[in-house]
């Protein structure tokens, strides 16, 4: 299996590559993202990364990378050049695993699917598409720049050209219904290969949704719609052999995403780029690491002083506890309470357990690791809430 852990307590170690430029601001986003009119400089901004990896693998020496992410913003706009220039850099300054997943984060246009075959000459073995809807009528009120017949034709290049890929849709949109997200869901699931992203809307800070929805211009579905939303996407996932492993993640087994893992099974990660956050392991403890968001200032920041990091905490056993949980019960895997008491130094408390499972919110696994159940995941804040107090 791909996604299997090397060793039950060393989820691995994984780097991940922030690109902050859109073609455009979609209006539910609240990622680093930014729109530029004129080029971007590049070449400068390859310098930039090396001089940051070289910082981050001075504080995190001798780690095999089992993954790569390019995240964003729209990876998928940078030149194939910059792509590889930055695995040449990572592969140098620590071990590149022989088997590491390396991801690239596309928007499905025509020019950018034209561009995969370079990407993947550059080192990409793994694609991730933002399809987000198969509508053009909701497409064009996400703010998306693609048609679903351009969605489609990239993810048939992606599929034909990479061995791994997925995609990305957003449901409990505005005015869907449970019939017709089923619908919707059925020919994505047609298209899909090993894995998918399901994600539930939600009305992020300091977006242009999160206006338009204080000033009564847009309206989410209710609550028991959501729910029937939720129902619907799980059966027929299920049926379609792509169970949910994570709360918005599908995949056939063996086919999980690694990066995604080593979050949520809380490895190490190092974080570079306008806007990244990292977590690592030092001498020092468990260190919480996020860089400038501004693209330009990073850049100035990255120059003068070798870094753009403007958080650099040392995290609490407490802390470490939370965030542990807090990623963890979000797999359908669960957690090893065992780790959690060598993470935080306490227990977690028979008596809420009890509770959780009385009311059918948790389970155990056979080998004794604690999940949320089925009818806990849509109520999954709640449930890590009160196993955190």
């Amino acid at each position: 299996m791909v996604a299997t852990i090397r060793n039950a307590f060393d989820p691995g170690f994984g780097v991940y590559v922030h690109w902050p430029f859109c073609l455009s601001k979609c209006p539910y986003c609240d990622f680093n993202s930014h729109v530029r009119r004129g080029d971007v400089d590049e070449d400068r901004f390859v310098e930039a990364f090396r001089t940051e990896i070289d910082h981050r693998a001075q504080l995190a020496p001798g780690r095999e990378v089992r993954s790569v992410f390019f995240g964003g913003g729209t990876p998928s706009l940078m030149l194939p050049s910059t792509v590889r220039a930055i695995l040449e850099h990572i592969a140098k300054r620590w071990t590149l695993a022989k088997d590491a997943e390396i991801t690239l984060e596309a928007n499905p246009t025509s020019v950018e699917a034209s561009r995969f075959q370079s990407f993947k000459a550059a080192g990409v073995n793994r694609v991730s598409l933002g399809l987000q809807a198969l509508n053009d009528i909701d497409l064009k009120a996400l703010g998306r720049q693609h048609t679903v017949a351009e969605a489609l034709a990239a993810l048939n290049v992606a599929n034909r050209i990479f061995e791994r890929s997925s995609f990305d849709l957003i449901y409990a949109r505005p005015g869907q219904t449970a019939a017709s997200w089923k619908k919707e869901l059925e020919i994505a699931l047609s298209y899909a290969g090993e894995h998918l992203s399901l994600y539930q809307l939600t009305i992020e800070p300091e977006t242009m949704f999160e206006r338009m929805f204080e000033a009564g211009k847009l309206k989410l579905p209710d609550n028991d719609t959501q729910r029937a939303l939720w129902d619907v996407t799980q059966e027929a996932t299920i049926r379609a052999g792509l169970p949910a492993y994570e709360v918005s993640n599908h995949a056939r087994p063996g086919a999980e995403s690694q990066h995604n893992l080593i979050y949520w099974r809380y490895g190490e990660y190092a974080g570079v780029g306008p806007g990244a956050h990292g977590r690592i392991n030092t001498a020092r403890g468990r260190r919480a690491q996020a860089t400038e968001r501004h693209p330009e200032m990073w850049l100035t920041c990255v120059e003068t002083e070798g870094h753009g990091l403007v958080e650099d905490d040392i995290l609490s056993a407490e802390q470490q506890g939370d965030e542990f949980l807090l990623m963890g019960l979000r797999l359908r895997e669960g957690v090893d309470p065992q780790r959690f008491f060598l993470i935080s130094g306490r227990k977690l408390a028979p008596s809420r357990i009890s509770e959780l499972v009385g009311d059918g919110l948790v389970e155990f696994t056979r080998d004794n690791r604690l999940r949320v159940s089925s009818e806990g995941f849509p109520v999954l804040d709640a449930v890590v809430a009160d196993l955190a107090a």
